[in-house]
């Protein structure tokens, strides 16, 4: 495999997971200090136009990046039809352990440290799969996620977790009061005002990266100032 690659070309990669062989596009800048794998949710994909929003600002701060479809093509389809595999969380945490596992094992990202970008579903994979391979996982964030569903792996996860919510998204908001009760490690819950499940309102999107971006920087261990993004304002909880 190349080295760093320029930022806006993202490489395309494939992950072998447990009989499955998953789709994925690595991006890593120069001089990057970290890796970031993302783990989608509830139908979305390595496409997802906010994940992709999110990861620019990463790669800006940098940090490589992984976007990876948890599903295979016929999964995907499967999925549309009856909405079933997005909820199998302890599948989606297995693929998730399995691409650290491919990041450790591949010269180009094996020597960065690791974190975890999980939306909806994907937290809880996210979260299960941390809890799997502490010592790999330095940092995690989860983006309107279903924490919860992790269930009996939250009290395994001491890695440092930040879980942003919308401020109108009242009942994932419920959901992530409870599970950050059940962490153990350094975490924070931070809510985004006027902010829906989506994030699809003025500048919620960009406080996500912003957020994201300073906890990545601030956690896996490398030098430098707090990233620089927008600022809507956020209520936090520590």
């Amino acid at each position: 495999m190349p080295g760093p690659v320029d930022t806006m070309s993202p490489l395309p990669i494939r992950v072998a997971a447990a009989g499955a062989v998953l789709n994925g596009d690595l991006t890593i800048p120069a001089d990057a200090h970290g890796l970031v794998l993302f783990a989608h949710g509830s139908g979305s994909s390595r496409h997802s136009r906010r994940n992709r929003a999110v990861a620019e600002v990463l790669v800006h701060a940098r940090l490589a990046t992984l976007l990876l479809d948890l599903l295979m093509q016929e999964e995907e389809q499967t999925d549309m039809i009856t909405a079933e595999l997005r909820f199998d969380i302890p599948l989606l945490a297995g693929r998730v352990a399995a691409a650290i596992d491919w990041a450790r094992s591949h010269p180009p990202t094996a020597p960065l440290p690791i974190g975890l970008f999980g939306a909806s579903t994907g937290a809880a994979a996210a979260l299960i799969a941390a809890s799997r391979r502490p010592r790999e996982v330095r940092a995690i964030v989860s983006r309107g996620g279903r924490p919860d569903l992790a269930e009996d792996a939250l009290v395994l996860v001491a890695t440092p977790t930040l879980l942003i919510v919308g401020g109108r998204d009242d009942v994932v908001v419920e959901l992530n009061q409870q599970a950050y009760t059940r962490l153990r490690g350094t975490r924070e819950l931070k809510i985004v005002p006027g902010a829906t499940h989506l994030f699809e309102e003025p500048g919620a999107l960009a406080e996500v990266s912003r957020l994201a971006a300073d906890w990545f920087v601030e956690h896996l261990g490398f030098p430098g100032s707090r990233f620089p993004g927008s600022r809507v304002g956020s209520e936090v909880r520590r």
